[in-house]
């Protein structure tokens, strides 16, 4: 879908806050069509950017990295 969105699970040191919130930017933008909102738009724009960021943090904290799995399943 975004080909600029990067895998952040595997990065090597973890994913920072800012680059998070690039990828939930970067994904706001396809899906809205804006990249620029209006002013109108532009708390939703930026609550739609904050959300899947926080989704993404969510997500990406929660996996459990391959290593430890199989340490897990163990």
């Amino acid at each position: 879908m975004c080909r600029s969105i990067k895998t952040l699970r595997k990065a090597d040191p973890p994913a920072t806050d800012a680059e998070v919130r690039e990828a939930a930017l970067q994904f706001v933008r396809k899906i809205s069509g804006y990249r620029q909102p209006s002013r109108a738009n532009a708390p939703a724009f930026e609550q739609a950017v904050e959300d899947v960021a926080l989704a993404t943090r969510t997500l990406l904290d929660a996996l459990i990295a391959p290593a430890s799995r199989d340490r897990a399943l163990k």
